[in-house]
């Protein structure tokens, strides 16, 4: 049980100012936990892409991160670089303002653009800053970031009003069906955060806190 919780787990370390020490330290915890990959800036690729080699640790980075009002050229630009330096994993931000001008064509082809540039290279998940979104919006990102081809829908940066919440998931795998992945992130701390985000419908979170997750787990384990 305590794998199958750990297979879940992004463990994460998106702060500016995180150090090469931090990271190592972020790999390393990632490599003894087994979690399902460490998720770092793209500036930080190459060096988890190196100290995770032997292991079935993932890495994973962010594209047009946090706000996703990059042009879709140099999402796609990032995207490629980041798969050259090592990546497995692309968590994308929308074009969110693009969203609420119901401009679905430019949301959709930005999406497709990346998962273009990431094909048979890297998996997408798809970033929707659910805090930002009324529920009829995260059901239609949700439907476009599906016809685009993504992997997964994904809530939160982390860096926005607020970070996951059980409603959100639950619409988000409502509209996607069984077939898509679904990205909990941002506020997930604990055992009991993640198990309410895994009933809902998540099957990966995002979290900084895998370590606390994990230990919060063998003590439950302990009674």
């Amino acid at each position: 049980m305590t794998q199958n919780i750990a297979a879940l787990i992004d463990h994460t370390l998106l702060k500016q100012d995180a150090t090469k020490k931090q990271i190592e330290k972020l790999c390393e915890e990632a490599k003894t936990n087994i979690f399902a990959s460490v998720c770092v800036n793209p500036t930080w690729v190459k060096l988890s892409s190196t100290l995770l080699q032997d292991s079935p640790v993932k890495v994973c980075t962010v594209i047009g991160f946090p706000l996703g009002a990059s042009t879709t050229a140099v999402k796609v630009f990032e995207t490629t670089d980041a798969i050259e330096n090592g990546a497995d994993e692309i968590d994308m931000v929308i074009n969110v303002g693009a969203l609420k001008d119901q401009d679905y064509n430019l949301v959709q082809k930005d999406i497709e653009a990346v998962v273009e540039a990431a094909k048979g290279k890297a998996i997408v998940k798809v970033i929707l800053e659910t805090c930002l979104l009324t529920d009829e919006q995260i059901v239609k990102a949700s439907e476009l970031s599906k016809a685009a081809g993504a992997d997964f829908v994904k809530t939160s940066t982390g860096f926005s009003t607020g970070g996951a919440t059980v409603n959100a998931v639950k619409l988000m795998r409502e509209t996607v069906g069984p077939d898509l992945g679904v990205k909990a992130s941002g506020g997930v701390r604990n055992l009991e955060d993640l198990q309410a985000m895994v009933d809902a419908g998540a099957t990966r979170i995002g979290a900084s806190s895998g370590v606390e997750i994990m230990q919060g787990m063998e003590s439950k384990s302990d009674y």
